[in-house]
């Protein structure tokens, strides 16, 4: 299986008004994302042969939601989510699995220090979970 990481960055301001820290003011990040794309087969012949998928396509199917969503915008304005690290990740994954079927999962940086991965096919098993838990 080949995994592939195409990386991105955004500016962009958030606030998130039911925390109980400073994190409830308008404050912005300089955010980091990664696009991991997988699948078993690279292409055998044409001009990307020996590819999973074209780096260029990732950025290319990535660009109009940067540029309308994302970069120098405030999430609260252009995203239909409350926008913490987490809900921004699963976000971006819904925007881009169809155009990008060997999408499976994406990540947001908030800081250097944290970020938040969305994988989706681990959602049933993590639901199926914590119902056990509760």
């Amino acid at each position: 299986m080949y995994y592939l990481h195409k990386d991105f960055r955004f500016e962009a301001a958030h606030q998130l008004p039911r925390h109980d820290g400073k994190c409830a003011r308008m404050h912005g990040h300089s955010f980091r994302g990664t696009l991991i794309v997988a699948g078993p087969k690279l292409e055998t012949a044409g001009p990307k042969t020996g590819m999973l998928i074209d780096y260029g396509d990732l950025s290319v199917a990535l660009q109009p939601i940067l540029e309308h969503n994302l970069d120098h915008h405030c999430l609260n304005q252009t995203l239909p989510i409350y926008p913490t690290s987490e809900n921004i990740a699963r976000w971006v994954y819904e925007a881009l699995v169809v155009p990008l079927p060997a999408l499976v999962g994406v990540t947001i940086e908030e800081t250097c220090t944290a970020r938040c991965t969305y994988f989706p096919e681990f959602d049933d098993e993590v639901v199926r979970l914590a119902e056990e838990a509760a």
